[in-house]
């Protein structure tokens, strides 16, 4: 990635040069830095909110219950592992983070998931169905509120950044239904297999 931007940057101030816009080329990029800076320094203030928000209902109890709501779901989805595995809990708060659009708060929730799962894996150099599911709903990133870009989007000075907000849930309700329809059918012709190699 680092050389991709390297070749675009090192690109536009040839082409730039050759055009006699050198002057604009370097405008744009010190513009560009400083609204990036303002961007950057915008999410502290709304990142800093929900990542509280969600320290909060983990110690009030709010994730457990979330996770007690969720559990006929995640039975279904998770069947390989117990009902009472911690990794419904991290699931849970995952999902939640994702949810409102903290995919930064949500990643070691993920990461505690994903090690509780491995946990239940029956073959260790493979991932399980469960943790393959639990990829797929996060590459999906369901989100009700997205929270992140409302703060990248209020930050540039967009005037009405909320009116993302219904399609955002359209489009990734529609991503993640259909991650999970997927796992589910791929899942069928990947069994989990034993230690000796056997299907389970």
């Amino acid at each position: 990635m680092n050389y991709i931007f390297y070749f675009l940057i090192v690109i536009s101030i040839v082409v730039g040069a050759i055009n006699g816009k050198l002057s604009d080329v370097v405008n744009a990029i010190l513009s560009g830095a400083e609204l990036s800076v303002k961007v950057a320094f915008s999410l502290i203030g709304i990142m800093a909110f929900w990542l509280g928000m969600m320290k909060i209902a983990e110690k009030c109890g709010l994730v457990s219950l979330i996770a007690k709501i969720i559990k006929p779901i995640t039975k279904r989805l998770f069947n390989e592992i117990p009902e009472d595995s911690p990794a419904i809990g991290n699931i849970a708060m995952n999902f939640s983070a994702n949810a409102f659009g903290l995919s930064n708060a949500a990643t070691p929730m993920g990461l505690k998931a994903m090690e509780e799962l491995q946990n239940h894996n029956i073959d260790k150099s493979s991932a399980s169905n469960a943790m393959c599911m639990l990829l797929a709903m996060n590459t999906a990133g369901f989100q009700l509120i997205p929270a992140t870009v409302l703060a990248v989007l209020i930050g540039i000075g967009y005037k009405n950044p909320t009116e993302i907000i219904a399609p955002t849930l359209l489009v990734t309700t529609i991503a993640f239904v259909s991650a999970i329809v997927l796992a589910k059918i791929f899942e069928k012709f990947w069994a989990p297999q034993k230690k000796d190699g056997g299907e389970q």
